[in-house]
């Protein structure tokens, strides 16, 4: 016979599951000889997993969805209930079921140039393959490193089945899916990564310079907490050793590889009484705040001084004047990041588990000799 039975015990009851003896008054039970058999009851929600497991709903929610800040033993207890309540939850709930989603998360601190390019690169592949993308940008404005670490919290094993990390700034995330990283941070050598040859660029970068007749040359680094960052400064200052010219402290400036910031850097370096005639840019947007720059204070380019980028992002082209820069092979860094990844998720070793692509100096209009 089917009965609610609340606020009682029943022989057995110490063998129930223990979300079951909390909510006893939510269930139609079945009795045979006072003995449990069977259980009939609405579909569960995401409040009746809460109470089971002692937790708030938030907590479950970041549970189930796989989130930063819930400890593993919480986490494993409000597992446990979904998975004795039932309780489903659309695309979380077919994930829990196939643990595949057959997306790929790229994952980027934001939008601008490199990182779209990179995306074109991604696609070319998926193109070809049974997976689909989700670009995703998990960084919040004013916020510098740990974007990557909550973003794939959020994602990873219930939206996508692995991700690709673009210039992350926290590569020690734990993670249960595949990880490629293109222009890595500078810690942990076990992550698959993928980057550009940054030291071999910055040395055409200057060589160039040096052989137009500069010898005070200027440089705008990026970010210090990436790899790419600071094999440019380093090969900024070998090929100024190997030119014979000394590092001067006072020509370098970080613009931490944004137009907006490097603006006030690049106005200091400008405006000191000694100059320098040439500036070498980490990179395109930044090599744009020169320029604009420059032209504030009169300077023209490149009469008055020359500027290199580093990327060859397609705007660089489409500068007034085009941009004299270092070329990466941004859509083949992501491609190449792509196959690796595919290759991870497939249980197969990548050919490489670090991959470096040539650079290539592109001369155009913002370099020339000094005055």
């Amino acid at each position: 016979m089917h009965r609610r039975r609340e606020g009682f015990r029943l022989r057995g009851w110490s063998q129930c599951p223990q979300w079951l003896r909390n909510w006893s008054n939510v269930f139609e039970m079945v009795f045979e000889g006072g003995i449990i058999v069977g259980v009939m009851t609405a579909r569960p929600t995401i409040h009746d997993v809460a109470a089971a497991a002692g937790v708030s709903v938030a907590t479950v929610s970041k549970a189930v969805n796989g989130r930063y800040g819930v400890a593993p033993a919480t986490a494993t207890r409000v597992l446990e209930v979904v998975r004795e309540l039932g309780y489903e939850s659309s695309l979380v709930a077919s994930s829990m079921r196939s643990r595949r989603t057959g997306v790929i998360g790229v994952l980027v601190a934001g939008f601008e140039p490199f990182s779209a390019e990179i995306l074109k690169g991604v696609g070319s592949v998926l193109a070809e393959s049974r997976f689909d993308l989700l670009a995703y940008s998990g960084s919040h404005e004013g916020e510098q490193e740990g974007w990557e670490r909550r973003s794939l919290s959020r994602l990873s094993g219930t939206l996508i089945d692995g991700a690709i990390l673009v210039t992350p700034t926290v590569v020690s995330a734990p993670s249960d899916i595949p990880l490629v990283a293109v222009d890595p941070h500078t810690g942990r050598a076990d992550l698959p990564t993928v980057e550009s040859d940054n030291f071999g660029g910055a040395l055409l970068a200057i060589r160039h310079l040096v052989a137009l007749g500069h010898r005070r040359i200027g440089f705008v680094a990026g970010r210090g907490d990436l790899r790419s960052a600071r094999l440019r400064e380093a090969g900024y200052r070998a090929a100024l050793a190997e030119a014979g010219i000394a590092f001067d402290e006072r020509l370098l400036r970080v613009g931490n590889y944004h137009r907006d910031t490097a603006r006030r850097p690049a106005s200091s370096l400008l405006s000191l009484p000694d100059r320098p005639s040439a500036v070498f840019a980490a990179n395109d947007v930044s090599a744009l705040a020169i320029i604009e720059t420059a032209a504030h204070l009169g300077l023209a380019v490149p009469h008055d001084l020359s500027v290199v980028g580093f990327d060859d992002v397609p705007e660089a082209a489409r500068f007034d004047p085009p941009l004299t820069t270092v070329r990466q092979p941004m859509q083949t860094l992501g491609a190449t990041a792509t196959e690796m990844l595919i290759a991870l998720m497939s249980g197969r070793e990548p050919r490489s588990l670090h991959v470096q692509l040539p650079t290539q100096l592109v001369r155009r209009a913002t370099t020339g000799p000094p005055a």
